[in-house]
């Protein structure tokens, strides 16, 4: 059988804008240019540190270039001064502070990266759902 994985976005504010914000999108997550889902995971993981030294989250080498792939990551802190660089290749993408996470595509051509921002213990739990 096909595995069926569906993504839903939240996002409501009632100050951000001059209205009230309220966005809600799903997605079933699928192979590149199928109807078929996803099938492969890494299962949930989680990474503490203890250092502020870059590391490989996933090596691109390990997955099929320029597919579906899709990445959870999230900074298990609460602490917002707490944060993590996720970098894609040689390339900062942004910041995950305390509590923050995030949902992205990644074509598999490049590793995905973490540097966190302190050298006491900081958790990262993560997510990847593949193709071959």
């Amino acid at each position: 059988t096909m595995a069926t994985t569906t993504a839903t976005l939240q996002l409501q504010s009632s100050d951000l804008t001059g209205d009230v914000l309220s966005l809600n999108q799903s997605s079933t997550l699928r192979k590149a240019g199928v109807s078929t889902g996803l099938d492969q995971t890494t299962g949930v993981g989680r990474k503490t540190t203890t250092s502020t030294a870059e590391y490989t989250l996933f090596d691109a080498a390990d997955y099929t270039d320029s597919k579906a792939h899709k990445l959870y990551v999230r900074v298990v802190s609460s602490n917002a001064t707490e944060f993590v660089t996720v970098s894609l290749g040689s390339t900062a993408m942004g910041r995950l502070y305390g509590g923050d996470f995030a949902f992205i595509p990644w074509l598999g051509n490049s590793d995905i990266k973490i540097t966190p921002s302190v050298s006491t213990e900081l958790a990262l739990e993560y997510f990847l759902i593949f193709e071959t």
